[in-house]
């Protein structure tokens, strides 16, 4: 069974926009009170996330008095829009600018005297928003029958709710000039509607089914439901992966999956997630166990352990270090503990639900405490068996892990915790890494700081901030709508891209550096291998590559195991030479 993500599933620029407004208006707000006027978009989970982060959502503007109003993507009327200026409350206008044209158009020739005939649905929150710019003169055609029921009208104006199917718009306009020879059309439907609905047109031919996601009062994600349905196979119209849950999908070899304008990443990613799953489950008799193992070490983090595990052994051959094997165990085991029991404690990470690593640890949440607490101990006492200043370090950065999450700063403090620190999350991640995999070994060997120990923590904090900020980068919709401001929030995707760019890329500067200054051993070179494939990922979360996002994670992370792994050839290699 195949799976394929239609490429232009997910937000279109103006629903993607009308969220960015709010959410930047959510980071900044303090206590002032924000509303939508009726719901910013048609995702009923996007909108909730929103009323968690205070943007509540209002259908009538007499309910409500003082504040900021944000007037939705689908736009409103104008003479509402007086009316919420006679109340004196801020307006933040994220009317889709594609919605803004038609307006425009609307009010342009309902001013001329024309009668404007709307295609749309009557009761769409943009088309009643529309009909508010033509003046009296504006009429809605739902269906080609109405426009017989017409009476005769001279000069004659044609656009299109921008969600409508291009189809059944020339089918309509088609029929309009018939009985209106010199009518006017607009082709107002949004360009990204048209390339959504010709790609599932194209996908839904190749499928044995096909999965839309979006909301049930979403239009245009519908129609997208009523395209695939005409190509006459099985079609699922589904708002959250916990309703595929409960739809049979076995029996079919090829699976197409499209989404709505409104619906997130994450919600899409969750399907994908799911489906990946449960073929996995329905094929564990073929060779793809090994697969299935994998995957499930990435769900539960015991891949990032091993990578730690890799990483250590990667410090110690760097710094010219005897392998110590309880070294690379309580990296494995700190970074275990740490990650999940950080998860744990961020309330922000369960409100998102059903995604690879969400689900787990919100269901079987006393296990993950268990075991984690275990590693952790288990960390500490085996950093005490190699030494004091070991053990010290260690539990020095433990507490300032379990401490990540927990409130520390003063009450009337806009921060709470350690983690409320803008993109202090990455950040973290990378240096605790470095201490643990590469200062951890040294310090029982000598507190004297070397060029071969700056290397081995530079490398180690660049392929871990890289790999944390790449994840980031794939969850900057599902953490700017809980308010989780890691780097690629606070700075933006492409300054995000630039920095990884520059730091890999000096990264390899300082790798051929130390080894011609011979400061290092040739194993530096073969650490390049690391820094090429930095740049692999970093091509492959911009391009926003459609793998199930415990597949994508899992490859951020096996560059770790690259690092690992290089290091394990180059001592062979060298062995063979000696």
């Amino acid at each position: 069974m195949g799976v394929k993500l239609a490429e232009t599933a997910g937000f279109c620029m103006g629903v993607r926009r009308a969220v960015d407004i709010v959410l930047d208006i959510a980071r900044a707000k303090g206590d002032e009170k924000i509303y939508t006027y009726g719901p910013l978009i048609h995702n009923p989970q996007t909108v909730e996330l929103l009323k968690q982060r205070g943007i509540i959502p209002i259908d009538n503007i007499d309910d409500v008095d003082g504040g900021t109003i944000i007037i939705r993507a689908h736009g409103i009327s104008s003479q509402e829009r007086q009316k919420i200026k006679k109340k004196g409350m801020k307006i933040v206008d994220a009317t889709c600018p594609r919605v803004a044209r038609v307006q425009s158009i609307i009010k342009k020739y309902a001013f001329l005297g024309y009668t404007v005939l709307i295609a749309g649905d009557k009761n769409h929150p943009e088309v009643i928003g529309l009909l508010g710019y033509s003046s009296g003169r504006g009429i809605v055609i739902s269906n080609k029958d109405e426009i017989d029921t017409l009476p005769e009208l001279d000069k004659v104006c044609v656009v299109a709710q921008t969600t409508q199917t291009s189809g059944e718009y020339e089918e309509l306009t088609e029929k309009i000039k018939k009985r209106f020879p010199s009518a006017t059309a607009f082709n107002t439907i949004c360009d990204s509607t048209e390339r959504r609905q010709a790609e599932i047109d194209t996908l839904a031919s190749e499928m044995d089914a096909m999965i839309v996601v979006g909301g049930r009062n979403s239009a245009n994600t519908k129609r997208l439901a009523m395209i695939s349905e005409g190509h006459g196979i099985p079609t699922f119209h589904i708002e959250t992966v916990d309703e595929l849950k409960k739809t049979r999908i076995n029996g079919y070899n090829n699976i197409g999956v499209s989404a709505g304008a409104s619906t997130p990443n994450w919600i899409i990613d969750r399907v994908i997630d799911y489906i990946t799953q449960y073929r996995e489950e329905e094929n564990q008799k073929n060779l793809k166990k090994l697969y299935k193992l994998w995957v499930s070490a990435v769900r539960t983090d015991i891949y990032s352990a091993i990578g730690a595990g890799f990483l250590s052994l990667v410090g110690t051959y760097v710094q010219n270090l005897k392998t110590n094997i309880l070294n690379i165990l309580i990296a494995a085991l700190y970074v275990y503990s740490m990650h999940t029991i950080n998860r744990l404690q961020d309330k922000k990470f369960g409100r998102i639900k059903g995604g690879f690593r969400e689900e787990s640890y919100v269901r079987h949440s006393n296990v993950y405490l268990s075991v984690s607490l275990i590693s952790l101990i288990s960390a500490l006492l085996f950093s005490f068996m190699n030494g004091l200043a070991s053990f010290a370090l260690l539990f020095f950065i433990s507490l300032l892990g379990l401490l990540y999450n927990i409130r520390v700063f003063p009450q009337e403090w806009s921060l709470k915790k350690i983690g409320d620190i803008p993109g202090s999350k990455t950040l973290f991640i990378a240096l605790a890494w470095a201490i643990v995999t590469v200062v951890v070994p040294q310090i029982e060997v000598s507190l004297e700081i070397h060029p071969r120990t700056v290397v081995a923590f530079m490398f180690v904090f660049t392929v871990v901030f890289a790999k944390s900020a790449l994840s980031d980068m794939i969850d900057i919709q599902s953490d700017r709508l809980v308010g989780r401001e890691t780097i690629p929030v606070v700075i933006g995707e492409d300054n995000t891209k630039k920095l990884l760019t520059g730091i890999s890329a000096l990264m390899g500067i300082v790798l051929i550096g130390s080894f011609f200054g011979r400061h290092t051993s040739s194993l530096s070179l073969a650490l390049l291998a690391s820094v090429f494939y930095i740049w692999i990922c970093i091509n492959l979360c911009v391009k926003r590559t459609r793998f199930p996002g415990v597949v994508l994670e899992g490859l951020l992370e096996t560059n770790f195991v690259i690092a690992g792994l290089s290091t394990c050839l180059w001592i062979i290699v060298m062995k063979y030479v000696s």
